[in-house]
Protein backbone atom coordinates (compact mmCIF):
# COMPACT_ATOMS: atom_id res chain seq x y z
CA UNK A 1 0.00 0.00 0.00
CA UNK A 2 1.46 3.41 -1.07
CA UNK A 3 0.38 5.81 1.76
CA UNK A 4 -0.08 9.93 -0.75
CA UNK A 5 -0.46 13.11 0.32
CA UNK A 6 -2.43 15.38 -2.28
CA UNK A 7 -1.02 19.28 -1.96
CA UNK A 8 -3.26 21.35 -4.07
CA UNK A 9 -4.70 24.99 -3.26
CA UNK A 10 -7.80 24.09 -4.87
CA UNK A 11 -9.88 22.05 -2.84
CA UNK A 12 -11.96 20.32 -6.08
CA UNK A 13 -8.73 19.02 -7.28
CA UNK A 14 -8.00 17.48 -4.07
CA UNK A 15 -11.21 16.02 -3.98
CA UNK A 16 -10.82 14.64 -7.54
CA UNK A 17 -7.44 13.58 -7.30
CA UNK A 18 -8.53 11.81 -3.66
CA UNK A 19 -11.57 9.60 -5.94
CA UNK A 20 -9.43 9.05 -8.94
CA UNK A 21 -6.89 7.38 -6.79
CA UNK A 22 -8.60 5.79 -3.84
CA UNK A 23 -10.28 3.64 -6.65
CA UNK A 24 -6.30 1.62 -6.89
CA UNK A 25 -6.40 -0.67 -4.16
CA UNK A 26 -2.87 0.26 -4.12
CA UNK A 27 -2.49 3.52 -3.02
CA UNK A 28 -4.12 5.11 0.42
CA UNK A 29 -4.99 8.90 0.22
CA UNK A 30 -3.96 9.69 4.14
CA UNK A 31 -4.84 13.29 3.65
CA UNK A 32 -4.97 16.76 1.82
CA UNK A 33 -3.34 20.23 2.06
CA UNK A 34 -3.20 23.32 0.82
CA UNK A 35 -0.60 25.12 0.87
CA UNK A 36 3.44 24.63 1.80
CA UNK A 37 2.69 24.82 5.26
CA UNK A 38 -0.32 23.11 5.76
CA UNK A 39 2.06 20.19 3.23
CA UNK A 40 4.62 20.32 5.95
CA UNK A 41 2.77 19.94 9.27
CA UNK A 42 0.58 16.80 7.34
CA UNK A 43 3.78 15.13 6.19
CA UNK A 44 5.17 15.20 10.00
CA UNK A 45 1.65 14.29 11.16
CA UNK A 46 1.21 11.56 8.36
CA UNK A 47 3.94 10.40 7.25
CA UNK A 48 3.54 9.51 3.79
CA UNK A 49 5.37 7.67 1.36
CA UNK A 50 4.65 10.11 -1.08
CA UNK A 51 3.43 13.80 -1.41
CA UNK A 52 1.81 14.52 -4.51
CA UNK A 53 2.73 18.28 -4.32
CA UNK A 54 0.81 21.68 -6.52
CA UNK A 55 3.67 24.39 -7.01
CA UNK A 56 1.67 27.89 -6.96
CA UNK A 57 -0.30 28.11 -3.98
CA UNK A 58 -0.57 30.50 -1.67
CA UNK A 59 1.67 31.48 1.10
CA UNK A 60 4.82 29.07 0.66
CA UNK A 61 4.49 27.42 -2.63
CA UNK A 62 5.23 24.01 -3.67
CA UNK A 63 9.06 24.82 -4.35
CA UNK A 64 9.58 25.56 -0.74
CA UNK A 65 7.20 22.86 0.57
CA UNK A 66 8.92 20.39 -1.32
CA UNK A 67 12.88 22.06 0.04
CA UNK A 68 11.52 21.53 3.32
CA UNK A 69 10.20 18.21 3.20
CA UNK A 70 12.42 16.82 1.98
CA UNK A 71 15.56 17.91 4.10
CA UNK A 72 13.36 16.78 6.81
CA UNK A 73 12.45 13.62 5.68
CA UNK A 74 15.00 12.55 2.72
CA UNK A 75 13.35 9.53 1.93
CA UNK A 76 9.69 11.25 1.96
CA UNK A 77 9.24 11.37 -2.48
CA UNK A 78 7.84 14.14 -3.79
CA UNK A 79 5.50 13.67 -7.24
CA UNK A 80 5.08 17.32 -8.61
CA UNK A 81 1.88 17.32 -10.20
CA UNK A 82 1.26 21.09 -11.67
CA UNK A 83 -0.27 23.40 -14.48
CA UNK A 84 3.26 24.66 -14.61
CA UNK A 85 6.24 24.12 -17.55
CA UNK A 86 8.18 27.05 -17.32
CA UNK A 87 11.59 26.40 -17.49
CA UNK A 88 12.59 27.81 -13.91
CA UNK A 89 9.85 26.23 -12.01
CA UNK A 90 10.90 23.03 -13.72
CA UNK A 91 14.24 23.31 -12.54
CA UNK A 92 13.55 24.98 -9.70
CA UNK A 93 11.78 22.03 -8.54
CA UNK A 94 14.31 19.90 -9.26
CA UNK A 95 16.77 21.49 -7.21
CA UNK A 96 14.18 21.22 -4.28
CA UNK A 97 14.51 17.87 -4.65
CA UNK A 98 11.48 16.67 -6.41
CA UNK A 99 11.21 12.87 -7.41
CA UNK A 100 9.51 13.56 -10.60
CA UNK A 101 7.74 16.23 -12.87
CA UNK A 102 3.91 15.78 -14.21
CA UNK A 103 1.80 18.33 -15.76
CA UNK A 104 -2.07 18.14 -14.63
CA UNK A 105 -3.59 17.24 -17.96
CA UNK A 106 -1.39 13.65 -17.59
CA UNK A 107 -3.94 10.49 -17.32
CA UNK A 108 -5.15 8.69 -14.33
CA UNK A 109 -3.15 5.72 -15.42
CA UNK A 110 -0.02 7.75 -16.11
CA UNK A 111 -0.60 9.24 -12.77
CA UNK A 112 -0.97 6.23 -11.23
CA UNK A 113 2.19 4.43 -12.80
CA UNK A 114 4.64 7.71 -11.99
CA UNK A 115 3.61 7.10 -8.13
CA UNK A 116 4.28 3.53 -8.01
CA UNK A 117 7.08 4.20 -10.67
CA UNK A 118 8.92 6.76 -7.71
CA UNK A 119 8.27 4.55 -4.85
CA UNK A 120 10.09 2.10 -6.95
CA UNK A 121 13.34 4.53 -7.47
CA UNK A 122 12.36 5.68 -10.70
CA UNK A 123 11.87 9.49 -11.92
CA UNK A 124 8.60 9.86 -14.26
CA UNK A 125 9.02 13.04 -16.07
CA UNK A 126 5.92 14.58 -18.32
CA UNK A 127 7.78 14.96 -22.02
CA UNK A 128 7.40 18.56 -22.58
CA UNK A 129 9.21 18.74 -19.42
CA UNK A 130 11.82 16.10 -20.49
CA UNK A 131 12.24 18.10 -23.67
CA UNK A 132 13.09 20.94 -21.84
CA UNK A 133 15.87 19.28 -19.56
CA UNK A 134 17.15 18.24 -22.46
CA UNK A 135 17.35 21.43 -23.38
CA UNK A 136 19.29 23.18 -20.23
CA UNK A 137 21.74 20.42 -20.56
CA UNK A 138 22.91 21.36 -23.78
CA UNK A 139 22.17 25.17 -23.16
CA UNK A 140 22.97 24.98 -19.69
CA UNK A 141 20.01 25.73 -16.52
CA UNK A 142 19.30 29.27 -15.39
CA UNK A 143 21.00 30.34 -12.20
CA UNK A 144 19.49 28.84 -8.59
CA UNK A 145 17.88 31.98 -7.90
CA UNK A 146 18.01 31.33 -3.72
CA UNK A 147 16.47 34.63 -2.11
CA UNK A 148 18.54 33.66 1.11
CA UNK A 149 21.65 33.98 -0.32
CA UNK A 150 21.30 36.50 -2.98
CA UNK A 151 19.23 39.52 -0.87
CA UNK A 152 20.18 40.94 2.73
CA UNK A 153 17.47 41.25 5.18
CA UNK A 154 17.03 44.55 4.72
CA UNK A 155 16.66 43.99 0.90
CA UNK A 156 13.99 41.04 1.19
CA UNK A 157 11.82 43.69 3.61
CA UNK A 158 12.01 45.95 0.71
CA UNK A 159 11.09 43.29 -2.09
CA UNK A 160 7.56 42.51 0.04
CA UNK A 161 6.26 46.06 -0.29
CA UNK A 162 7.45 46.27 -3.41
CA UNK A 163 5.51 43.53 -4.63
CA UNK A 164 2.65 44.32 -2.69
CA UNK A 165 2.66 47.31 -4.79
CA UNK A 166 4.51 50.42 -2.56
CA UNK A 167 6.39 52.83 -4.42
CA UNK A 168 9.77 54.25 -3.38
CA UNK A 169 8.47 57.01 -0.92
CA UNK A 170 5.56 54.90 0.85
CA UNK A 171 8.69 51.95 1.54
CA UNK A 172 10.77 54.70 3.05
CA UNK A 173 7.58 56.21 5.01
CA UNK A 174 7.48 52.69 6.15
CA UNK A 175 10.74 51.41 7.40
CA UNK A 176 11.88 55.31 8.26
CA UNK A 177 14.10 55.74 5.44
CA UNK A 178 15.35 58.50 2.78
CA UNK A 179 13.59 57.97 -0.29
CA UNK A 180 17.00 57.87 -1.96
CA UNK A 181 18.11 55.17 -0.04
CA UNK A 182 15.12 53.13 -0.96
CA UNK A 183 16.12 53.86 -4.41
CA UNK A 184 19.61 52.49 -4.11
CA UNK A 185 18.22 49.21 -1.81
CA UNK A 186 16.18 48.73 -4.87
CA UNK A 187 18.99 49.07 -7.92
CA UNK A 188 20.83 46.58 -5.95
CA UNK A 189 17.69 44.38 -5.87
CA UNK A 190 17.33 44.45 -9.20
CA UNK A 191 20.82 43.87 -9.82
CA UNK A 192 20.73 40.82 -7.95
CA UNK A 193 18.07 39.46 -9.10
CA UNK A 194 19.25 39.95 -12.99
CA UNK A 195 15.60 41.70 -13.68
CA UNK A 196 15.14 45.58 -15.27
CA UNK A 197 11.98 46.03 -13.59
CA UNK A 198 9.64 46.28 -10.55
CA UNK A 199 6.79 43.98 -12.69
CA UNK A 200 9.62 41.15 -12.90
CA UNK A 201 11.22 41.37 -9.02
CA UNK A 202 7.34 41.23 -7.99
CA UNK A 203 6.82 37.95 -10.19
CA UNK A 204 10.12 36.32 -8.46
CA UNK A 205 8.64 37.35 -5.08
CA UNK A 206 5.66 35.94 -5.61
CA UNK A 207 7.11 32.60 -7.05
CA UNK A 208 9.15 32.55 -3.94
CA UNK A 209 6.70 33.02 -1.77
CA UNK A 210 7.98 36.27 -0.34
CA UNK A 211 4.28 37.69 -1.01
CA UNK A 212 1.13 35.72 -1.81
CA UNK A 213 -0.11 37.10 -5.44
CA UNK A 214 -3.60 38.39 -6.03
CA UNK A 215 -6.20 35.52 -6.15
CA UNK A 216 -6.67 36.80 -9.92
CA UNK A 217 -2.86 36.67 -10.52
Amino acid sequence: MIRVLIVDDQTIVCEGLKVMLSANPQIEVVGTAHDGGEALDAARRLTPDLVLMDLKMPGINGIHATRAIKTEFPQMAVLVLTTYEEDEWVVDAIRAGANGYLLKDTGRNEIVAAIEGVIAGRTPVDPAVAEKLFQFIKAGAPPNRDFAALLTERERDILRLLASGLSNAAIADKLYLAEGTVRNYVTNIFTKLDVTDRAQATALAWRYGLVTPPASA
